[in-house]
């Protein structure tokens, strides 16, 4: 296998990090939707410092996309941690973390399922958070294994996408809502990977929209980007000598891709 859209601190020299490569772009105001179609307004502060490790973004996530607001739409019943609001956060979670959490809880079982998961996120087409992105972030969240996060998990996971958010607004340069051709090519540049602009195609033509001018959404960005980064690290595992070139049996192959797909 060839070096070629390995980072550069694969090669020797290292990576740099979005913070690095130009200012980072104001907070904006997130959307957030209630079932009744009420179109409300929120603000998501961001995160102070990035969680580390495999899916993380290179050096800040993002924020949470959208989500939809779905107080008041059903009584203010009792959970795990007491009755709704931010004042009974367990501790060690944030407030505002806490609230959401109950929010996104529609059956006050103290965990998120990836199908409430999904129902809380949206792009900012209002296109809900395809379900690949979904299971991904709550298995890299889920520690007991069970396939769903507790107010903990949620907490990290609420982080994780803020900061993958703001990452997404940074790299919108022209402030569509989504990534274009041309800002996925610079977006992989500046996270440090060399890749063919044939390689950004073949991702827009997997995971774009289909239109005459294609485009990534957030959801689908915070997918590549946490599979690039993960069969990124296997390739490292075996590429001991950091020369960029690795020889595998095809089932060692298999082993690599399978073990990183999250």
């Amino acid at each position: 296998m060839s070096s070629r859209g390995i980072p550069a601190s694969l090669r020797g020299s290292s990576r740099r990090s979005p913070s690095s490569v130009g200012p980072t772009s104001p907070r904006r105001r997130c959307r957030f939707k209630a079932p009744l179609g009420l179109a409300l307004q929120a603000r998501h502060r961001s995160a102070s410092a990035p969680p580390r490790g495999r899916g993380h973004p290179p050096a800040q996530p993002m924020g949470a996309g959208c989500v939809r607001d779905v107080i008041g739409a059903r009584p203010r019943q009792k959970t795990r941690y007491g009755v709704p609001g931010a004042g009974n956060a367990p501790p060690g979670v944030d407030p505002e973390a806490f609230s959401w959490f109950q929010t996104v809880d529609t059956d006050h079982s103290g965990f998120i399922s990836v199908k409430e998961l999904k129902q809380a996120l949206v792009n900012n087409n209002w296109s809900s958070f395809n379900d690949e992105t979904c299971l991904l972030m709550i298995n890299m969240f889920d520690k007991t294994r069970t396939g769903r996060i507790d107010v903990y998990g949620f907490s990290a996971l609420l982080r994780f996408i803020q900061q993958w958010r703001s990452l997404f607004q940074q790299y919108d340069r022209d402030q569509s809502g989504s990534i274009s051709f041309s800002e996925l090519q610079q977006a992989f540049s500046q996270m440090g990977y060399n890749l063919s602009p044939q390689f950004s195609q073949l991702l827009l033509a997997r995971y774009a929209q289909r239109s005459p001018n294609p485009s990534i959404q957030l959801d689908r960005f915070i997918h590549i980007c946490m599979q690039l980064q993960s069969l990124t690290d296997a390739f490292r595992e075996k590429d001991t000598a950091l020369v960029g070139n690795i020889r595998l049996s095809y089932e060692d192959f298999l082993a690599m891709v399978v073990t990183r797909m999250l």
